[in-house]
């Protein structure tokens, strides 16, 4: 497979293996232990992976409006996404 075409930088590979472990995680969680459905923040009713994927959409945002805002090094913002994606998993 050539897969030159794309920068893989070591960052890059990071970003990828940790989307899929937590997707893989997600998804063994949820087989072991079935969600139900639940209203917190969010003005709808969600399951955990709904939340999940909810708070990785915010989390894009924040970081688009990271870069083109700030001259800030992105990992600055790994406590941001962090307490966003807690929040989103906990409270929506």
């Amino acid at each position: 497979m050539n897969l030159e075409w794309m920068a893989w930088t070591p960052v890059t590979a990071g970003f990828f293996i940790t989307i899929i472990s937590i997707i893989v995680a997600m998804t063994v969680w949820e087989v072991l232990s079935p969600s139900d459905f639940r209203r917190g923040l969010l003005p709808i009713s969600t399951t955990r992976g709904d939340r999940l994927f909810i708070g990785i959409l915010i989390n894009a945002y924040i970081t688009i409006g990271w870069i083109g805002l700030t001259e800030w090094n992105l990992l600055f913002a790994l406590p941001v996404y962090i307490c966003v994606i807690a929040s989103a998993l906990r409270f929506g």
